[in-house]
């Protein structure tokens, strides 16, 4: 047996505001859900970004249809790479720079592919990626 993708990867913050606009704005996601406090959920081409308010989540016990949905949460810093085109680094680098977001850092790989890390507002660890970093096309 095999999954046939990631469906949807989580990081936390408490400044949902925030979070939001960064991966709207800064990274150019569509929010597709939002719970004011806790949750703020974004498209991402095939598959979705969670943010979830950590003490919320970890904490208080959501249903649906009369099923939980098990509670977590993290402390400190997660990290999210986001798949984009090698070509597209210089254009990230500038959009980035309008922004107001820096760089924290480069990194050219062994297989030559370089990738980009920066920081949301929560610090996780976003990094944008060409998928050839993973032998990916």
């Amino acid at each position: 047996m095999k999954t046939a993708g990631v469906l949807e990867s989580c990081v936390y913050a408490k400044d949902l505001g925030a979070a939001e606009q960064f991966y709207k704005d800064v990274i150019g996601l569509e929010v597709i859900s939002r719970e004011e406090g806790r949750h703020v959920f974004f498209r991402c081409a095939d598959s979705v970004v969670l943010i979830f308010n950590s003490e919320r989540a970890s904490t208080e016990q959501t249903w649906v249809r009369g099923a939980p949905i098990p509670m977590h949460g993290s402390l400190g810093a997660g990290h999210l790479a986001f798949r984009i085109s090698m070509d597209d680094l210089p254009v990230w680098r500038e959009h980035l720079k309008r922004c107001g977001v820096e760089i924290e850092s480069e990194v050219c790989w062994e297989n030559g592919v370089q990738s980009i890390y920066i920081r949301d507002p929560a610090g996780n660890s976003v990094e944008l990626a060409p998928p050839l970093l993973w032998g990916l096309e």
